[in-house]
């Protein structure tokens, strides 16, 4: 178990997100604002992200474990919400099921309990560690390197983030680049649990993302979250908050009042 980065402001109910791979708490930050103003909000950096610590295992179950250690260490209460985004959503599905009685709500966001294959990644893990941080001398640079192998600009911009200068003036990534390289599998696992989480459970889909099917939506999340429900936002892709964050607050907020 690690000890967790994690930045809390406002007060009530308290909410705590978690960010996909290779993202950080500060994703979630616009939102959390508007959040602060309804609930105690809690953003959480998963380990080998942000500013959390290093560690050579990334499972599902360990993080799960560490979030318990945060719950402990927080002494939050049984009607706090967990929200989950992609790999946090997974996550947050686990921890639901291992320890049910922690929780009042499960938010999950654009992700389903099945495996999914991570081959889609493999241009943003080769971009990564194609960067070199012994020739980058500032941040235009790096995007440069990245560019090689991710045409996306708003994925690059999204990596960035985890680009810091160290002590000694070189750069590096603040993300465990090493252990989520080897462990990439691991992210898509799949969800499995021997009893159901039976409390009221959210899942948000992005309408133009392939990442929550009809299948799952049928069959998949039903089966695990019997007390769910599916809402999808028109015109999002897998990055729903960023690209929708009104209709994601508003879906949120009345989601935890209920």
């Amino acid at each position: 178990m690690v000890q967790l980065n994690f930045r809390e402001q406002g007060q009530g109910r308290p909410l705590v997100i978690l960010h996909g791979l290779f993202g950080t708490l500060d994703n979630w930050q616009t939102l959390a604002r508007q959040w602060a103003e309804h609930f105690r909000v809690i953003l959480v950096d998963l380990r080998n992200h942000g500013r959390s610590p290093h560690a050579p295992e990334h499972t599902y179950a360990v993080m799960a474990e560490d979030l318990r250690g945060l719950f402990d260490q927080l002494q939050l209460p049984a009607d706090t919400t967990l929200m989950g985004h992609s790999m946090g959503g997974k996550v947050a599905m686990r921890f639901a099921l291992d320890h049910p009685a922690r929780l009042g709500k499960l938010i999950v966001v654009d992700i389903a309990p099945r495996f999914s294959d991570m081959e889609h990644q493999d241009d943003i893990v080769e971009g990564l560690n194609a960067v070199d941080f012994s020739t980058i001398q500032d941040r235009q640079q790096a995007d440069a390197a990245l560019a090689r192998h991710i045409h996306s600009v708003g994925v690059r911009q999204f990596l960035l983030k985890n680009l810091y200068r160290r002590e000694d003036n070189t750069f590096a990534w603040r993300i465990n680049l090493p252990v989520l390289t080897a462990g990439l599998a691991a992210v898509g696992e799949e969800i499995t649990a021997a009893e159901p989480f039976l409390k009221p459970a959210l899942f948000i889909r992005g309408g133009k993302s392939d990442y929550v099917t009809t299948e799952d939506k049928l069959h998949g999340i039903p089966a695990l979250f019997p007390n769910s429900q599916v809402e999808t936002i028109v015109d999002a892709g897998h990055w729903v908050h960023a690209e929708k964050p009104q209709e994601m607050f508003e879906l949120v907020t009345a989601f935890v009042n209920s």
